[in-house]
């Protein structure tokens, strides 16, 4: 097998014939249903079927984390998607949001830093783009790195008109690091999982 395999896919959005696309729910999310059919590996095309789309746009993931003395802050927050999680709805996760119109995700991550935080960044570090779940959403996750003084920085956030509650807390970065490496379920959230093992690997140039 060759070492210089090509990563990229066989076919491209080409090879998706949408027959039909129509909205069949807009409220807080968006849910699409499509009639469609695509090329198959075997060649050909395959027979149409059906197919729900949560749609949902671009959002901005950031993992605060204090270099000098080695802290790290993660929200706590209840999430619906959790509800049936044995340990309960309140999850610890990044600071995140959704990008509106016309913003930079750079404007999406310093703006959810003081909503969820309470803090500005003067530096952004670019971690990866991903789509968290691509079987049944559109939805792409951005994610930073902010590096902030954490000291004394616990608190109470979020905006009521929005329904957030958000409890910002402080680690220190081993105990955060140690819940990753042993699959503790405290974390249990690909955005920050991501962000963690990110800064497992890049901390040394954080300094």
């Amino acid at each position: 097998m060759s070492d210089n395999k090509d990563l990229r896919p066989q076919f491209t959005r080409g090879a998706v014939d949408i027959v039909e696309r129509k909205s069949v729910y807009d409220g807080f999310f968006k849910l699409d249903k499509l009639r469609l059919r695509h090329r198959l590996f075997r060649g050909g095309w395959g027979a149409e079927m059906e197919r729900e789309l949560f749609v949902r746009g671009d959002a901005v993931g950031v993992l605060l984390y204090d270099p000098e003395h080695q802290l790290v802050a993660l929200t706590e927050q209840f999430r619906i998607g959790a509800l049936e999680r044995e340990t309960g709805p309140w999850c610890l996760e990044v600071v995140a949001g959704m990008v509106e119109e016309g913003e930079s995700l750079e404007d999406v991550a310093r703006r959810e830093l003081q909503e969820e935080a309470g803090v500005t960044a003067q530096e952004l570090h670019f971690i990866r783009s991903y789509l968290p779940s691509p079987g049944g959403t559109c939805e792409r996750m951005h994610l930073f790195c902010a590096c902030v003084d954490l000291r004394d920085r616990e608190g109470l956030f979020g905006l009521a008109d929005e329904h957030e509650d958000i409890r910002l807390r402080v680690f220190p970065l081993a105990t955060v690091m140690t819940a990753v490496d042993s699959g503790d379920s405290a974390i249990d959230n690909a955005a920050s999982i991501i962000s963690l093992q990110w800064l497992q690997l890049n901390r040394e140039r954080l300094r």
